[in-house]
């Protein structure tokens, strides 16, 4: 496979012997592919294959399959340690920089920068990291504060650093908060160190830009790119520089040195326009409303506020953050009016497909609210920033402003009533948040499904969720989560074959975090029609078990190898004890003691549940072997009473959490119900239905949609089981 078209000479050698020969003509959608008969057994690493470019008598690749050899094992990777059990500052700043690297699920590299901060509060290394962190948020005041801190330790012996990303960083915050001179000085000081002076000399050019010195910003654009001739920014502003000194000559010279770099740069397409008039590459091009902005910026880095004007006039005209930026160009370019006017525009987009990205998103949002205090719209973005970058409280300032300007936001309520619920505890105002929401939306489904789950986390009773849902049957059905939530409340209802009715009706599609909980509600749906026929019709009741086994397709996801089946055999037991077949129900209650025994904190998806547990001891007792049974309920009573005080840490290696989640967890009573949960029913198993029912009515107090416990207390005083 080649990447553009080529003539190539393609050979197979082995042991410097020809052994195949191709030439042919190939390009990015006529592909090679040829299988060549082994007519004798050798290693594959006797065998030389080379690919070469005829017209350019080039080789393109050769390449050897590596003889094969033992190597050691590498060592396993282990989780980091609590940043208090570290024992070096040098360590936790490795630890916190690996944490940002994988953009860990669980773990925060604040906690390992904060901490060695604690020991050393101007470890430098640390407070540039920390630093880091806040400019990405956009809050500069916090990130300035951290990067002359670093610079404190940096400077203390010498005046010119090891390493000058302080000083860039810096600049970096500086410049964001329109301070350019202190900037310049910063960005001057970066380019001590060889690794800055690209990156510092290039912000420097667009400072004197903008200041207007047109002859030192090429200067300084020029030295950055003696330093890094592939900076294809640095190379866009040494063209429009050469173009508004008025030297064309150059600057066409510069724009081809840049489209032979790479064909597509947008910056020397659009630069290409402006000077011959024409440009097949910017034609080719797609002005969304995305690229007009990344172009636009960087005119307005440069100060050069006509042109910024000029590519936002070009994209499309109903993006909201164009308009934004729009009017802070006009402003800056002295155009107050025509900048109102553009805040007023955008205040009319649709927020439709519009969330705030990029840092200055922050200072043109500001800069809108800063003229336009009742748009509540761009309070509305702000926040969305805001939230994304782990800034609560600054969102929930944003969005309660955007919905005192512009009550109809529907989404602004949503968020307001989620960051209520995670960052305020507050579920009277989230409640309040999520009805405001849907009365300005009554057609969206998320809205119900994320108010449903407020409604669980609320603790409302079932039967209330379950009446919510079904007044709204056309919603519900726009969701396969929103179902599954329905399908739930119906087989805790004990409405089993109406759960069954709608399974086998839709056709469900996978989804991130809803691993297991459609094929789950099924199987749970056909024991309870199998149990309440077992009395009636023993044979209808078996046939539903057996379906129970075979997942069919339109539940849209498969049976994962071990899963746990043990409740489906041992009812299929009593239904073939129920039918006189007693070898056969034999051997369905040996199936039902198979899988793993042990308890577990039921963290992952692989975990033994214990309900799983606990039929495979009620299963032993038809067996008649007692006394495996009674062990297996006193394993899950003893671990429950042993573990449930345990605090549990996210595992260092999980990539996210096993269920998709819409409010945050607490993870110490979601450990404590399990713990609960597992000693009723190792109580339940042991015929202590006293204690077992004390032990369900504490779960389903603090955990009213327990389904586990709803499912099993019906169990109680029942001697059959």
């Amino acid at each position: 496979y080649v990447t553009s078209p080529r003539k190539i000479t393609i050979t197979l050698q082995r042991n410097g012997m020809l052994l195949w020969q191709r030439e042919t003509a190939l390009d990015p959608v006529q592909v090679l592919k040829e299988d060549i008969p082994q007519r004798e057994a050798f290693p594959a690493h006797e065998l030389v294959l080379t690919v070469i470019d005829r017209a350019a008598g080039q080789q393109l690749m050769r390449y050897t399959p590596p003889k094969p050899t033992l190597q050691d094992i590498p060592a396993p990777a282990t989780p980091a340690k609590p940043p208090a059990e570290i024992g070096s500052t040098d360590e936790l700043f490795l630890n916190g920089l690996h944490l940002e690297q994988y953009r860990h699920a669980t773990f925060k590299p604040e906690d390992y920068y904060l901490e060695a901060l604690r020991r050393d509060p101007y470890d430098s290394r640390c407070n540039n990291a920390m630093g880091v962190l806040a400019l990405r948020r956009g809050d500069f005041l916090a990130a300035e504060h951290s990067f002359r801190r670093a610079i404190v330790r940096i400077i203390s012996r010498n005046p010119n650093p090891y390493d000058g990303e302080a000083y860039y960083n810096l600049g970096l915050a500086l410049r964001f908060q329109q301070r350019l001179d202190e900037a310049f000085d910063a960005f001057y000081k970066a380019t001590w160190n060889a690794a800055w002076q690209d990156a510092a000399f290039f912000e420097l050019a667009r400072i004197q830009s903008r200041r207007g010195d047109l002859t030192d910003a090429l200067r300084l654009a020029q030295s950055a790119l003696r330093r890094n001739a592939c900076h294809h920014q640095a190379r866009h502003l040494e063209i429009q520089l050469l173009r508004r000194l008025g030297n064309q000559p150059a600057a066409l010279l510069a724009v081809d040195t840049a489209l032979l770099l790479d064909p597509m740069d947008p910056g020397a397409a659009w630069e290409q326009r402006l000077l011959r008039g024409t440009s097949t590459v910017a034609d080719a091009l797609q002005w969304n409303a995305h690229l007009c902005e990344t172009l636009a910026l960087e005119y307005c880095h440069a100060g050069d506020t006509q042109s910024a004007l000029a590519v936002l006039a070009v994209g499309r005209q109903d993006a909201p953050l164009n308009h934004y930026l729009r009017a802070f160009v006009l402003y800056q370019d002295g155009q107050k009016d025509a900048a109102l006017h553009a805040l007023q525009v955008a205040n009319a987009c649709t927020p439709d497909w519009c969330f705030p990205h990029r840092l200055e998103h922050v200072v043109v949002l500001q800069h809108a609210l800063a003229h336009a205090p009742s748009d509540g719209r761009a309070s509305y973005y702000l926040g969305n920033f805001w939230y994304a970058h782990r800034m609560p409280d600054a969102a929930i300032e944003c969005w309660q402003h955007a919905v005192a300007h512009d009550p109809h936001n529907a989404v602004a309520w949503r968020n307001l009533g989620l960051a209520y619920t995670d960052h305020h505890g507050d579920l009277i105002a989230a409640t309040a948040a999520y009805s405001q929401a849907r009365t300005h939306d009554p057609h969206d489904a998320r809205l119900l499904y994320e108010v449903d789950q407020l409604a669980r986390v609320r603790g409302d009773a079932p039967a209330m969720r379950l009446q919510a849902l079904a007044s709204a049957p056309s919603l519900v059905d726009q969701r396969d989560d929103l179902t599954i939530e329905y399908v739930t409340l119906l087989n805790n209802a004990g409405r089993h074959q109406q759960a069954v009715d709608i399974l086998r009706q839709r056709s469900f599609h996978p989804w991130e975090g809803g691993e297991g909980r459609v094929a789950a509600q099924y199987v749970a749906a056909l024991i309870g029609v199998a149990q309440s026929l077992l009395a009636s019709d023993a044979a209808a009741a078996l046939a539903a078990l057996d379906a129970a086994i075979a997942y069919p397709h339109n539940l849209g996801e498969g049976k994962l190898p071990g899963s746990n089946e043990n409740h489906i055999h041992y009812w299929r037991g009593v239904a073939l004890t129920a039918l006189g077949l007693h070898d056969a129900a034999r051997a369905a209650w040996q199936h039902a003691t198979r899988g793993d025994s042990e308890p577990t904190s039921a963290r992952y998806y692989n975990d033994q549940p214990p309900d799983m547990i606990w039929y495979q001891g009620i299963a032993w007792r038809k067996l008649g072997d007692d006394t495996r049974a009674t062990e297996l309920f006193a394993r899950l009573i003893a671990y429950a009473r042993l573990h449930r005080d345990d605090v549990l840490r996210p595992d260092y290696f999980a990539v996210s959490y096993p269920t998709f989640l819409v409010f945050n967890d607490d993870s110490v009573l979601r450990h404590q119900l399990h713990c609960d949960y597992m000693e009723a029913l190792g109580q339940l198993g042991a015929h202590q239905y006293t204690e077992a029912a004390v032990l369900f009515e504490k779960v389903l107090a603090r955990e009213p949609n327990h389904t586990g416990t709803l499912t099993h207390k019906r169990f109680l005083n029942r001697t059959d089981i």
